[in-house]
């Protein structure tokens, strides 16, 4: 490696002045003597990075008050510039971090007890005409609070980085990132962009606000908040004043920056761009190569981190099954994220977040690991220099070395991207900041020693751009030394013979040889004096120049990216099941040895000896075939459950689906094929249902029922009433307060009605002169409710709470759909069918808690025999895995026909949630979602071998069992891989975090 060899001084001055120091504080009073000399100076003989496309060799960079005035093939040094000799070093651009936090002030985030049991905040507590919730911070300005952080500045120069755009990580529009270079001036001579982008999260950061608590909760409100905007900057006439809004309109034209905290996230943040036009810039989380195809296709451009996982500690064999193959995987495929995403032509850039201050950042190690792993080294350069610069609108003055850019450059000892290559200099404005000092080269070579009465050969390199030294013994033995430099002063240790030498002295370049000599002690206490001369003729020496060999991505992605995943998405065939009895759930009742054609994801054919060029065939003798489960009542595969305003209806279970979720493919082996994904009953009103497929390893937007009817969930109870919280202030608190609060939330819709239809008449002219309704979601969504065009799915228990809803229902003219739960239902089954609701209930599920005290496992019976159309539900992970033992209760318990039973889980749910038109039966022209069982459905012996959706095979028993090797052996593989010295020493973690299990009750208070 080579070292900066030599500086020539035409100027006496042989310290930098900073440009800012000289002419960016002219309006500051002064204290001292002006200094007006001009920083100009010229670094020669390196190899300059101009962009990631264009490198000269032997060049040289000319910079005059903290600008570039050239890039040349020559040497010759201009007449009053300083030159510094840069033989065998390299120049490259100072990164640019597109998403950082310094010089930001801490956010602290409040304690956040569980609404149930503490008094609300409904309101906002934030002063002065601002935004109704504290989360929408848009007013922020990150220039108007940046101080200069030295320590966190140096640490980020000592990664290449030079300039960052700031953001205080905080709520969820979180307002203006600045542009700031890394130096140590003050604040003024720093931000070089007040206003570089505009920020969003889905976090609500530091707001003590109650709403909103839930990932669905947060894309509601910037939903809401982006139409706010809208509409107020489109007033000509205020009609209130919010800053905050304001403040969000005019930083349109900034580039719009999301955070994201991994692809699932991503997904969910760029639908938000499209649907407001807004082209987010999405800060990813690390893992898109999980769901590359769909990143691509968003076609937006990426700010992507380095912080690869750490190893999990596995030396204990009782812990490490604890572990999950996702995490496994996803430590072994992390470094190929980048690659990744060039490969696939996905525009980014790199961040070094999260940098904690308080630790050694490894964003430079993980970059090289990045290019090992497949990244090309131009690619990577671009993602911290051009690409950053392009995205934010700064490339006219930063991103390359060209002239008239800001003189942001960092100097290395040989090229970036080798491991071995040590950064020396980072210069930011032209000042220069060391970041290694570089050892002199004409300090190394080979040295006679003597040391009191010890003889012995010296031996003095640079490695990674230090010294490295070793002695050699006159009997052949060797042994490690250190070796430095203070100052001029050198410094020698080692140990021979259990002796231990400290040696310090001076050097002597006077006569022919380089000579070091001076005073030590022999183990602190006898006192030597020493000499080591330089010889003459210079051997070669290495020492341990070994690279250790780098870990290659071996894994496959699977889909989903865990445990049963498969590399391969899983995809329609053509079946025929032969001989099988089928229960068609239709009028021809159950057929025995009949063949079924699955052809286009639709059930083509119903028959005897039914012949067809299917890609599959599967002997049925014996096996009994049903149409698919679904489970009317699930809160599986999503992010969240509750949401925490009184009325949620503007939250959209749709927007946080978890396609990721081991309870899908759990579902599917107990014969599931559907369900309605519903929000929690922590509200009178909760938020919009999701109908879905349980599609193994589809994204989100593949699980979702096409063209599926709209529903609701609302709340009936002491869940929504608060009953357990004293200090609650949430209206309603009784049943009283639900009536009157349903009936407001239907009024206000109606209201809001009549104001759009006056508006709509107006003419052009006319309505200039008024305000334009704003935009309400939820109002939009209360108003579907009332004119039938979404459907209630009511969470209730007691008979009074159901009159109740059905009597306000019948007030504003339409029908509740169903009461799910429902277990007093037995008590009003004939105002039920006379209003027209069905009930979709627990089996045998009683006393859990006072209000279920009433409860009896003949409910389902009853109000089926009563002609309430009537489903079996699970509301549980667990009793999901076996909804035919819960159907097969009724048949128990009321003596209800088994094939009725079936129709309680199959055609029944599929008519209240509106899809009977193509599933809940064994219908020619029908969707292709059935499953096979091993014997007749109700019994407790039989167990699904095939679990298919749309001719397609989820679930089969048999690959089933070939998955369970597969994953063992994949995660035996990359448990060796863990346990090997370099991982070992990086583990963290002895177990992985464990999604928890959603019901009804479930809060989350982490956003």
């Amino acid at each position: 490696m080579h070292i900066l060899k030599k500086i020539k001084f035409i100027f006496s001055c042989c310290v930098l002045i900073n440009l800012s120091l000289s002419y960016g504080q002219e309006t500051f009073p002064k204290n001292d003597i002006s200094d007006q000399r001009t920083q100009a100076m010229a670094l020669t003989h390196a190899t300059i990075v101009v962009n990631p496309k264009t490198i000269l060799v032997d060049a040289t960079l000319i910079v005059r008050d903290g600008i570039i005035e050239s890039v040349v093939r020559q040497t010759q040094v201009p007449k009053g510039y300083r030159e510094i000799d840069l033989q065998g070093n390299y120049i490259y651009p100072s990164f640019i971090d597109m998403f950082s936090h310094y010089g930001q002030p801490k956010v602290v985030i409040p304690p956040r007890g569980s609404p149930y049991v503490k008094r609300e905040q409904v309101q906002s507590d934030t002063k002065g005409a601002y935004n109704a919730n504290e989360a929408i911070k848009s007013d922020y300005q990150s220039a108007e609070h940046f101080q200069v952080d030295k320590k966190a500045a140096e640490k980020l120069r000592a990664q290449g980085f030079g300039t960052v755009a700031t953001i205080r990580p905080d709520g969820i529009a979180r307002g203006t990132a600045s542009l700031v270079v890394l130096g140590d001036g003050n604040e003024n001579n720093m931000v070089i962009k007040p206003k570089a982008a505009a920020h969003y999260s889905f976090d609500k950061g530091s707001s003590s606000q109650d709403y909103p608590v839930s990932p669905m909760g947060a894309i509601a409100l910037l939903r809401q908040t982006f139409y706010d905007a809208q509409w107020y900057a489109a007033q000509q006439q205020k009609p209130f004043t919010d800053l905050t809004l304001e403040s969000l309109a005019k930083n349109k034209g900034l580039p719009q920056i999301m955070e994201a905290d991994g692809w699932l996230t991503t997904l969910r943040a760029n639908k938000i761009s499209e649907e407001f036009q807004l082209n987010f810039i999405i800060k990813g989380g690390g893992d898109e190569y999980q769901r590359i195809e769909e990143i691509k296709q968003m076609n937006a451009s990426l700010i992507i981190p380095l912080n690869f996982p750490s190893a999990f500690d596995v030396s204990d064999p009782y812990l490490t099954p604890k572990i999950s193959l996702t995490d496994l995987k996803h430590w072994e495929l992390a470094p190929s994220n980048p690659a990744r995403l060039e490969e696939k032509g996905i525009t980014f850039a790199l961040t070094s977040y999260p940098m904690d201050s308080s630790i050694k950042s490894n964003f430079l190690e993980n970059l090289r690991k990045s290019v090992s792993y497949g990244l090309s080294k131009e690619k990577a350069l671009s993602a911290l220099t051009t690409v950053p610069a392009s995205l934010l609108k700064i490339n006219e003055n930063l991103g390359t070395l060209e002239k008239g850019k800001l003189a942001n450059f960092i100097i290395a000892d040989g090229e970036l991207f080798d491991k071995n290559t040590v950064l020396l200099e980072n210069y930011i404005k032209g000042e220069r900041f060391i970041i290694n000092a570089s050892p002199d080269s004409k300090m190394t070579g080979e040295y006679s020693l003597t040391a009191g009465n010890l003889t012995a050969v010296f031996k003095l390199e640079t490695k990674n751009s230090k010294y490295a030294a070793q002695l050699a013994l006159p009997d052949g033995t060797e042994s490690k030394a250190t070796f430095i430099m203070d100052g001029d002063l050198p410094l020698l240790e080692f140990e021979v013979d259990n002796k231990k030498y400290n040696l310090v002295g001076w050097t002597d370049t006077k006569g022919e040889h380089m000579v070091l000599k001076g005073d030590g002690t022999v183990n602190f206490e006898e006192k030597i004096t020493w000499k080591a001369t330089k010889n003459t003729a210079e051997k070669d020496i290495e020492i341990d120049k070994k690279d250790s060999a780098e870990l290659k991505a071996e894994g496959a992605v699977i889909f989903p990216f865990m445990a049963f995943g498969t590399s391969e998405k899983i995809e329609p065939e053509t079946i025929l099941i032969t001989n099988a009895t089928v229960w068609t759930n239709e009028k021809e009742g159950i057929l025995e040895n009949t063949d079924v054609l699955l052809s286009d994801g639709k059930i083509a054919e119903i028959g005897k000896t039914l012949t067809s060029k299917a890609t599959r065939t599967i002997d049925g003798t014996g096996k009994h075939l049903t149409p698919g489960i679904i489970d009317e009542h699930s809160h599986i595969a999503i992010s969240a459950v509750n949401e925490i305003a009184a009325n949620s209806g503007m939250v959209r279970m749709q927007d946080v689906l978890d396609s990721e979720d081991a309870g899908i493919y759990r579902a599917l082996a107990g014969g599931v094929v559907a369900a309605h994904i519903l929000h929690g009953s922590s509200d009178p009103i909760g938020g919009q249902s999701a109908l879905i497929k349980f599609k193994w390893g589809e994204n989100p937007e593949g699980l979702k029922i096409k063209n599926a009817a709209p529903f609701i969930k609302f709340a009936l109870g002491e869940n929504p009433k608060r009953s357990k919280s004293d200090p609650s202030i949430r209206f309603p608190r009784s049943l009283m307060g639900l009536e009157q609060f349903y009936s407001n939330a239907f009024t206000e819709a109606l209201d809001y009605r009549k104001e759009w239809n006056r508006y709509d008449q107006l003419d052009k002219k006319q309505k200039s002169n008024v305000t334009k309704p704003r935009k309400d979601l939820l109002k939009e969504a209360m108003l579907e409710v009332v004119e039938g065009k979404r459907f209630i799915s009511a969470h209730s228990y007691q008979q009074k709470e159901m009159l109740m809803l059905m009597d306000v229902a019948d007030r504003y003219g339409f029908t509740i759909n169903t009461f799910t739960h429902v277990l007093e239902g037995y008590r009003i089954a004939d105002k039920m069918r006379e209003h027209g609701v069905g009930g979709s209930t627990f089996s045998d599920k009683w006393n859990f808690k006072w209000e279920t005290r009433n409860a009896i496992p003949y409910n389902a019976t009853i109000m089926n025999n009563a002609g309430v159309l009537t489903a079996i539900n699970s509301d549980s992970q667990e009793t999901i895995r076996h909804l035919n033992h819960e159907a097969a209760k009724s048949v128990k318990y009321g003596n209800t026909s088994t094939e009725d039973a079936l129709k309680m889980i199959t055609l029944n749910p599929a008519k209240l949630l509106h899809l009977d038109d193509t599933m809940g039966s064994i219908k020619k022209g029908k969707s292709a979602d059935v499953v096979l069982w091993s014997g007749p459905p109700l019994s407790v012996y039989s167990k699904p071998e095939k679990t298919i959706i749309e001719g397609a095979v989820y679930f089969d028993m048999e690959r089933d069992k070939m998955l369970r090797e597969k994953n063992e052996l994949e995660r035996s593989r990359i448990i060796q891989l863990m346990g090997t010295k370099e991982a070992k020493a990086k583990a963290t973690s002895k177990v992985s975090n464990v999604k928890p299990e959603f019901d009804c009750e479930y809060l989350e208070m982490g956003n």
